[in-house]
């Protein structure tokens, strides 16, 4: 049959099409139809698209650090190293995790709790406020409010707003009459044993001492796993040193103690695992550190940061590797999403199902 359709038109929306590779996956979600299995929802985020897709990939990459984790130490690894009380190379691959305060501001809080008391990370890097938001909130709540708040009348009221969640400045007073004693102790000790105080151990030293169980760093200390904050200056602790330097000078902090332990952790590692969530320093300092190995073997990054203004925080993993802080041949996941929606889920999919399977298998024992 004779067409006046436009030959030029009909081929450009008409092209054939080259064939995709044998085992391409094909796109498809969930059938709600088989009722509601978080489980196979997750499962089928990996054919999804889009960040569904990434989230799927950065599961499916922490598995690989979780199963390279639980194998045993090559007969060549079997030393440790110990510097100060932390003993590492325990296991065959050292998962770092950075995360950035406002995680511990809110809900995600908790998530990462669990990993550091069941002992399901060997290293953390935080800011300031990743550690100190951490300890207050053991003192007094953080409450949900909302992004509209206007900040005047918040000011004038002695409310602090981070993002749609509300801190009293009561509460940075609650933990000024927590902390400044404690201070006066490590400068004591500093004066009197000729203790260097790095960041790692005035985090640990304060969470010897909060003596609270909802507290990460209450369970970092007690598992021996360090807490690095390379700018522990930079929130309210440093706020309360400021206030310290006055009524009680001669507290030193060295930063470079604490460079030389985590990079140390790297170098030995026998495999590297890296989870970061957020940008900025911590961000940096993990991957850095990894560089000192030519690069981590297992990575995911979570965050909104975009590349095009050429910052850390929005560089994809594939940059990282130009610097030799990820792997050549490392298969990494960045995913884009606000972490407080997907870590939870990243963390239940990976480390609490296999946290609670090996519950269960000891139980069977």
């Amino acid at each position: 049959m004779e067409s006046n359709e436009p030959a030029l038109a009909k081929e450009a929306v008409l092209q054939e099409s080259s064939k995709l590779p044998s085992g391409t996956p094909t796109v498809q979600g969930y059938d709600w139809n088989k009722g509601l299995d978080y489980g196979a929802l997750f499962q089928s985020y990996s054919y999804s698209g889009f960040q569904a897709t990434n989230l799927g990939k950065a599961i499916e990459e922490v598995r690989k650090m979780i199963e390279c984790r639980a194998l045993p130490l090559p007969e060549d690894k079997h030393d440790v190293y110990e510097e100060d009380d932390f003993i590492k190379r325990k296991t065959n691959c050292t998962i770092f995790l950075g995360y950035t305060s406002n995680m511990v501001s809110s809900g995600v809080r908790e998530t990462i709790r669990f990993l550091v008391q069941h002992k399901l990370v060997d290293c953390i890097v935080t800011t300031a406020g990743g550690v100190e938001e951490d300890l207050i909130k053991c003192l007094a709540p953080t409450f949900v409010g909302s992004f509209e708040l206007e900040g005047k009348r918040l000011r004038e009221q002695g409310i602090n707003r981070i993002g749609n969640l509300l801190v009293p400045n009561d509460n940075y007073c609650k933990f000024e009459n927590w902390v400044i004693p404690l201070l006066d102790e490590m400068l004591q000790e500093q004066k009197t044993n000729g203790t260097l105080w790095t960041p790692s151990k005035v985090i640990q030293r304060l969470g010897e001492r909060i003596n609270d169980e909802s507290s990460i760093c209450y369970w970092a200390a007690r598992n021996k796993i360090p807490i690095f904050s390379p700018a522990l200056t930079d929130g309210s602790l440093g706020d309360m040193m400021y206030f310290h330097s006055f009524r009680n000078p001669g507290l030193v902090l060295d930063i470079i103690s604490d460079l030389r332990r985590l990079n140390t952790m790297a170098v030995k590692a026998v495999n590297s695992g890296i989870i970061i969530v957020g940008g900025g320093v911590i961000k940096h300092h993990i991957c850095n550190a990894n560089l000192m190995r030519n690069g981590a073997d297992y990575s995911v990054f979570i965050n909104t940061a975009s590349e095009f203004d050429g910052s850390d925080s929005g560089a994809r993993p594939d940059e990282a590797i130009s610097w030799g802080k990820i792997k050549k041949d490392a298969t990494p996941v960045k995913v884009y999403a606000e972490a407080s929606l997907v870590f939870p889920i990243l963390v239940g999919e990976t480390f609490v199902k296999e946290h609670f399977k090996s519950v269960e298998a000891e139980k069977c024992k």
